[in-house]
C-alpha cells in the first residue's frame, strides 16, 4: 500500500450525548454511501450498528460497532471510511475511550434543541485528551426549539472550541429546508425522500450570503497562516484554498468545522460526508505513534514496511467466536504470522476479518492504518500490543476509570454456578471497566461497574447469553480511604535467621498525605542502603498494603517515601523487603487512622418546569447540592452534586416525581469525605 492509498483512508468515530442521534446519523451515512439499501431505525430495533439483542430491546448503543463505507466528494477519488458508532451513556464511557484511542478523527453530534449536554462535554474532553481532530454536526434541525446559532455559541462557551460554521441553515423553526454552503457557494435542498439538489448561488443570493462567507474566511485566516497571507493581500479565496485551510485547521485541532442537518430525514448527510473526507485526517496526517523497547523509545510512522506495532483495543464474543479488534499503526499483519503479545507471549494470526457491524469478511492481511479483527483468540485482553517476534515493541495501554458501584450476585440454581463463572469471565475480558471479586468475609460474588445501567446490562447479558438465572443483592459503593496525617520514620522489619533459609529486611518509610487522590512511591535512600534490586520489591509491598486500609477500602492520596534501610549479606531477599514494606505501611495507617471518602456524582436532571421544586427537594433529601437551574422552552435543567450512596434507584424515583417526564444523567465528579 503506497502513501496515496493511505491518504484515502478515514478512521473516525461518531460521539455524542445519549439521544443526540449518533446511531441514526450512522445509519444515514451508510445509506447515502450505498452500504445499505434500506434504512433501519433505532426505535424499531433495526439499526445496523445496534445489532445485539439487548441494544435492540433497549434502543440504546452499548458497544462500539465498526462499519465500512466509501465516499467520493466532487471530483475526488473514492475514500474508504471506517466508522465506529459509540455509546452515549456515561456508564459505557470505556467504549468511547478505547475507540478514540485508535481513531484518527471524530464527528461530535449535538442536538439542535438540547445543545451541549453533560456527556457531550465528557466525550469532547476525551477526544481532546487523545488529540483527535473533530467535526461538529448539529442534528435534529427539524425539531421544535432547534437553534443552530445557540449550539455554535455553546461550543465556544462550554467547550472552549473555535467553531467555524461552514454554512447557514434555511427554513423556519422545526422546518429544516436546506443548507447554504459558504465554502462552495452553493445552495443545497432536500426533498421529502431525502434526495439532494445542489445549485450555485444566484446573482440575487450572492450579496445576501457573501458577508457570511467573508466572516468564515476571516475566522479561518486567524487560525491559518497560509490563508492569512492570501487574505491580507486581498487575493480571491476560492473553494480550493478555503478547503485546504480548513483541513489544516481541523487536523491541528485549532478549530472545529460545524455543519447541520436532520439525520432522521436524511438531510445534511452528504455535506457531512464531504467534510469527513475534506477535513478529517488520514493516518498519514496523524503524529507518529510512540512505542517503547527495552533499549529506549521510537516514533513509528504508518509504514506497511515498518516494524509491526498494533494495539488490540476491544474484545467481543459474537456467535462466530472470539473477536479481537486491532488497530495497525505500523507494519503488516498477515494470516499465518506469529507475533509477540505484551500480555500473552507469541500468538498466531489464524484468521483476519474486516468487520461490518455483525458481518465478517475474511482478508489475508492488514496494513498500517487499518482497523480489523483477529478471530479465535479466546484469551485476548484489551490493551495488548502486537509486535514482531524479533522486535517486541510496547504501545501505550488503554486506561479505564475505576468502577464505583457493586452488586452482589448469586446463582438461583446450584447447577448454574459454572456457567455464571464462565459468563462473568467473558464479560470481564470484554469490558475493562467491569470487575468481579469475591468478598473475603462472606464469600459472595461482587460485580463492579460504572453505574446502575452498566450493571443492569451485564446481568441481563448473563441471563440472555449464558442462559442462567442470577439473583441480585444489596448494592455496595466503592469507598476509598485517606491517611489523616503524616507518619515520619515508620519502620518495617522482617528477621528470621534460624531454622533453614533466613529472611532479613529493614526499611524506614515516611507516609505523607497528598491533596489529590494519587498514590506515589519515592526513593530517597542515600549511600546504597537498600540495593536497587530490592527497591522495586519495597514499592510492590507498599502498593499491596495500600489496596486495603484499616476500614477495608483502597487507600489513596498518599506518598510513601523510602528513606533508609538495612540488608543482610545472605538472608535478604525481594520477598523479605516486600513483606517489610507492607507491614510498615499497615502499621502507619493503623497508627494515624484513615478518613473515609465516598464517590460524589455530578447530576444533570431535565424536567418539566412544574416539577423542579419536587426534583430539588428530593435531591436535597439525598444530601445533594444544587449548583444551577437553567430554564429553556418550558423545561428546566437542574445541575447538582450528590453522594452515590444516596442515589440508589434514583431514575425510578425521578420518574415517579415527574409522572415519567423527567430524565437524568450522572457521572463521577470525584471523591469527598463521607458524611
Amino acid at each position: 500500500m503506497n502513501t496515496h492509498t493511505l491518504s484515502l483512508r478515514r478512521n473516525l468515530g461518531i460521539i455524542a450525548h445519549i439521544d443526540a442521534g449518533k446511531t441514526t446519523l450512522t445509519e444515514r451515512l451508510l445509506w447515502k454511501t450505498g452500504q445499505i439499501h434500506r434504512v433501519g431505525e433505532v426505535h424499531d430495533g433495526a439499526a445496523t450498528t445496534d445489532f445485539s439483542a439487548i441494544e435492540r430491546e433497549r434502543g440504546i448503543t452499548i458497544g462500539a460497532a465498526a462499519v465500512q463505507a466509501h465516499w467520493a466528494p466532487r471530483d475526488l477519488p473514492a475514500h474508504r471510511l471506517t466508522l465506529i458508532d459509540t455509546p452515549g451513556h456515561i456508564d459505557f464511557a470505556i467504549e468511547v475511550e478505547r475507540s478514540l484511542r485508535v481513531l484518527d478523527g471524530a464527528v461530535a453530534v449535538f442536538s439542535a434543541v438540547d445543545g451541549v449536554q453533560p456527556q457531550s462535554e465528557t466525550v469532547w474532553r476525551q477526544a481532546r485528551r487523545h488529540g483527535v481532530p473533530l467535526l461538529a454536526f448539529v442534528n435534529k434541525m427539524d425539531r421544535v426549539g432547534a437553534s443552530f446559532e445557540r449550539v455554535v455559541a455553546q461550543l465556544s462557551e462550554r467547550l472552549q472550541a473555535r467553531p467555524l460554521p461552514l454554512g447557514l441553515p434555511l427554513g423556519s423553526e422545526s422546518a429544516f429546508e436546506g443548507w447554504v454552503d459558504l465554502v462552495e457557494r452553493q445552495l443545497l435542498r432536500w426533498d421529502e425522500a431525502g434526495t439532494l439538489q445542489r445549485q450555485p448561488w444566484s446573482a440575487g443570493q450572492q450579496p445576501q450570503w457573501q458577508a457570511q462567507r467573508d466572516a468564515l474566511v476571516q475566522a479561518a485566516a486567524e487560525l491559518d497562516d497560509v490563508l492569512a497571507d492570501a487574505w491580507l493581500q486581498d487575493a480571491e479565496i476560492d473553494a480550493g484554498a478555503l478547503h485546504a485551510a480548513l483541513r489544516r485547521i481541523t487536523v491541528t485541532g485549532a478549530g472545529v468545522p460545524v455543519l447541520a442537518g436532520a439525520a432522521f430525514k436524511g438531510k445534511g448527510v452528504e455535506p457531512l460526508l464531504d467534510a469527513i473526507v475534506d477535513y478529517l485526517p488520514s493516518p498519514l496526517d496523524r503524529p507518529s505513534v510512540a512505542a517503547t523497547l527495552e533499549s529506549g523509545s521510537l516514533q513509528l510512522p504508518p509504514d506497511p514496511a515498518g516494524p509491526l506495532a498494533a494495539l488490540l483495543f476491544k474484545v467481543t464474543h459474537p456467535p462466530q467466536g472470539a473477536l479481537a479488534f486491532v488497530r495497525v499503526y505500523s507494519g503488516t499483519l498477515r494470516v499465518g504470522d506469529r507475533v509477540s503479545s505484551s500480555h500473552h507471549g507469541p500468538r498466531r494470526i489464524g484468521r483476519l476479518v474486516r468487520v461490518q457491524a455483525d458481518q465478517l469478511h475474511d482478508i489475508v492481511q492488514a496494513e498500517a492504518g487499518d482497523i480489523v479483527a483477529v478471530m479465535g483468540w479466546k484469551d485476548a485482553g484489551s490493551g495488548e500490543t502486537l509486535a514482531g517476534l524479533e522486535q517486541p515493541l510496547l504501545l501505550e495501554a488503554i486506561q479505564a476509570q475505576p468502577p464505583v458501584l457493586a452488586w452482589r450476585l448469586s446463582a438461583a440454581r446450584a447447577s448454574d454456578l459454572l456457567r455464571i463463572s464462565q459468563g462473568l469471565a467473558s464479560l470481564v475480558q470484554e469490558d475493562p471497566s467491569f470487575r468481579v471479586e469475591t468478598e473475603r468475609d462472606t464469600g459472595e460474588t461482587l460485580v463492579w461497574g460504572m453505574g446502575e445501567l452498566h450493571l443492569e446490562v451485564m446481568v441481563e447479558r448473563l441471563r440472555s447469553e449464558w442462559k442462567v438465572e442470577v439473583q441480585v443483592g444489596q448494592p455496595r459503593v466503592a469507598y476509598l480511604e485517606k491517611p489523616r496525617r503524616e507518619v515520619p520514620g515508620v519502620v518495617g522489619r522482617v528477621v528470621k535467621q534460624t531454622g533453614g533459609q533466613g529472611q532479613f529486611a529493614h526499611v524506614v518509610l515516611d507516609l505523607l498525605p497528598r491533596d489529590d487522590d494519587e498514590v506515589v512511591f519515592s526513593d530517597r535512600v542515600v549511600g546504597g542502603a537498600v540495593p536497587r534490586n530490592f527497591i522495586r520489591a519495597v514499592e510492590l509491598g507498599v502498593r499491596s498494603a495500600l489496596q486495603e486500609g484499616p476500614q477495608g477500602h483502597p487507600v489513596v492520596g498518599v506518598e510513601v517515601v523510602l528513606v533508609d534501610g538495612q540488608t543482610h549479606a545472605k538472608d535478604s531477599s525481594e520477598q523479605a523487603f516486600h513483606r517489610a514494606a507492607a507491614e510498615a505501611v499497615k502499621a502507619a495507617l493503623a497508627e494515624v487512622g484513615t478518613q473515609l471518602l465516598e464517590p460524589v456524582m455530578e447530576l444533570q436532571v431535565l424536567a418539566p418546569a412544574g416539577s423542579v421544586g419536587d426534583v430539588v427537594g428530593d435531591l436535597q433529601r439525598r444530601h445533594g447540592r444544587v449548583q444551577a437551574i437553567d430554564e429553556q422552552d418550558g423545561r428546566s435543567q437542574v445541575s447538582g452534586l450528590a453522594p452515590l450512596a444516596r442515589l440508589q434507584g434514583y431514575s425510578t424515583a425521578l420518574r415517579s416525581l415527574s409522572q415519567g417526564r423527567a430524565s437524568s444523567t450522572m457521572q463521577l465528579h470525584g471523591y469527598a469525605p463521607a458524611a
